[in-house]
C-alpha cells in the first residue's frame, strides 16, 4: 500500500510574547485554518517561539561579564556579555577559536554558542537582546501533548526544533531539542532487513528526522512559519524524549 506523509504550515501564528500560552496559540491557529488534529499527528515547533513564550530573552546591557568571559571573548571575537551567557548555559567548552565557540550545553547538546541567538528576535533600538534555549524542552513538549489530548482527545507527538551545525559537514539542519508523545529514538536492533539478516546496531533518530523535515518548510530567515503539522506517520509506541538522542559521554569517541 502506498503511504504519503504531508507537512502543513499552521498559519496566522502571531509574534509570540513572554508568558504566551503556546497550547492556546496552536488551538486558535487550528480553528482559524479550519483544521483539526488526528491521532498520530506530530507538531514540530520552532525553538524560538518556545523560548520567547518562556521569557528566555536577555538584554545584554544587564549582563556583567566575568574575567573568564572577557578573556575568552578576545579569543573567539565575540561580545563578552554574550560569552558570559554562553558560559552560564554550558557545562564545558569543547572548542574555541576565532569566531567559533563550541560547548556542551547544560542539556547535553554539543552546539555553537550554547544555542544562544540574536536572529529572529525583536531587538531594542538601544541594545541587543539574546534568546536562550528553553529551560526544559522535553517537559514543554510533554505538557503540550497532555494539554492537546485534554482539549481535543487525540494522541499526538510534539517536537521542539532547533537549527544545529554538524561536525565535518557544512550547513545547518533541524534537530530535536525536545520531544514527547512517541519514541524520539527508534531502536531497530534485532529487526530483520530485506534478506532476513538481523540488524545489529541500527537506531533511528526519529525526532531529529521529523525536525529536519519540518525545517524545510520553516526556513531559516524571514519565512515566519514556526509550527508545522506532520501527518501520515506511523507513530511508534513509547515516549523516549530528546535526551535519548544524546550519546553518553562514555561512548563519545571524538571528545
Amino acid at each position: 500500500m502506498l503511504r504519503s506523509i504531508t507537512l502543513t504550515a499552521l498559519k496566522d501564528i502571531p509574534l509570540i510574547q513572554p508568558g504566551e500560552d503556546l497550547c492556546l496559540t496552536i488551538l486558535n491557529s487550528l480553528q482559524k485554518n479550519k483544521m483539526t488534529l488526528t491521532n498520530g499527528d506530530v507538531l514540530v515547533i520552532a525553538q524560538k517561539i518556545v523560548s520567547k513564550s518562556e521569557g528566555r530573552a536577555v538584554r545584554l546591557k544587564l549582563v556583567n561579564p566575568s574575567t573568564r568571559a572577557i578573556d575568552l571573548a578576545k579569543v573567539v571575537n565575540k561580545d563578552p556579555r554574550l560569552v558570559e551567557l554562553i558560559l552560564q548555559e554550558s557545562k564545558e567548552i569543547i572548542r574555541s577559536k576565532h569566531d567559533v565557540l563550541i560547548v556542551e550545553h547544560r542539556l547535553g547538546f554539543i552546539m555553537a554558542n550554547a544555542g544562544i541567538d540574536l536572529s529572529n528576535v525583536a531587538q531594542d533600538t538601544e541594545e541587543d537582546i539574546a534568546l536562550l534555549l528553553p529551560l526544559n524542552p522535553d517537559a514543554t513538549c510533554a505538557n503540550l501533548v497532555a494539554r492537546l489530548h485534554d482539549s481535543l482527545e487525540v494522541n499526538v507527538g510534539v517536537v521542539i526544533n532547533d537549527s544545529h551545525g554538524r561536525a565535518w559537514r557544512n550547513g545547518t539542519v533541524g534537530v530535536a531539542i525536545g520531544a514527547a508523545g512517541f519514541n524520539a529514538l527508534h531502536d531497530l536492533r534485532g529487526k530483520e532487513d530485506l534478506f532476513g539478516r538481523k540488524l545489529q546496531t541500527t537506531e533511528v533518530g526519529y525526532a531529529d528526522e521529523l525536525a529536519s523535515a519540518a525545517s524545510l518548510m520553516m526556513g531559516q530567515a524571514n519565512e515566519g512559519i514556526p509550527i508545522v503539522l506532520i501527518r501520515g506517520l506511523e507513530i511508534l509506541s513509547g515516549n523516549s524524549t530528546a535526551q535519548a538522542l544524546i550519546r553518553p559521554r562514555a561512548s563519545d569517541l571524538f571528545r
